[in-house]
């Protein structure tokens, strides 16, 4: 692992705490809209196609909605929604059950993870956010892929652990170029920003764990 001094860069304002807290809490929520869509149009033994016609939504759409790699309007949940039966309240609304405090992952059913950030995917290996205080995934950082010009803070902690390629973390006034094998600990209170400056992506486990 190369540590180097970090790059002079403008101050730029951290995010709220608050705010952070709550973005983890709708990011959850926004994940889990393509599952039930998904979940849903299995049980009604609806095709993609089908599901198009009957909501007037395209099927390729509706395919990257239940990967979440898109996330749907108020209008295209209502067209969803009517041509299932179910109301648009069904895909946002907090899941109310309480979940066993033990939670397994199979390698094949990581379930997709929203994220802001264009060229990342994160594939969730973690039990609900809402029952455990930490959330993992296994994310995949496209070269190019960067959290942008914001700096980031929040409550908690952040782990990462580099399975491939090479990923370059800015945490308060350091510079970490991490790669296979290296792993970073820091407090997510510190402001930081990630990036893949390599010419490949890059693979890592990501691990939050969030404070009280």
């Amino acid at each position: 692992m190369e540590v180097r001094p970090a790059r002079p860069r403008a101050d730029r304002p951290d995010r709220p705490d608050d705010i952070a807290v709550q973005s983890l809490q709708v990011d959850e929520i926004v994940s889990q809209v393509g599952p039930k869509i998904a979940g849903l149009r299995r049980a009604q033994r609806l095709s993609l196609q089908q599901l198009a016609a009957i909501s007037d939504v395209s099927a390729a759409a509706i395919h990257k909605m239940e990967r979440n790699g898109m996330v749907p309007t108020i209008t295209t949940l209502l067209k969803i929604g009517t041509a299932l039966g179910v109301p648009v309240s069904y895909f946002v609304q907090e899941d109310e059950s309480h979940p066993e405090p033990v939670h397994f992952t199979a390698s094949g059913d990581r379930r997709a993870v929203f994220t802001p950030h264009k060229g990342l995917s994160l594939a969730g290996i973690t039990g609900s956010y809402r029952q455990f205080q930490t959330a993992a995934a296994v994310a995949q950082i496209a070269h190019g892929a960067t959290s942008g010009e914001k700096l980031l803070k929040h409550p908690g902690e952040e782990l990462v652990h580099v399975l491939s390629g090479e990923v370059t973390f800015h945490v308060g006034e350091q510079d970490f170029v991490l790669v296979k094998g290296d792993s970073l600990h820091f407090s997510g209170e510190v402001p930081h920003q990630w990036e893949n400056l390599s010419s490949k992506s890059a693979e890592v486990v990501w691990v939050a764990l969030r404070s009280g």
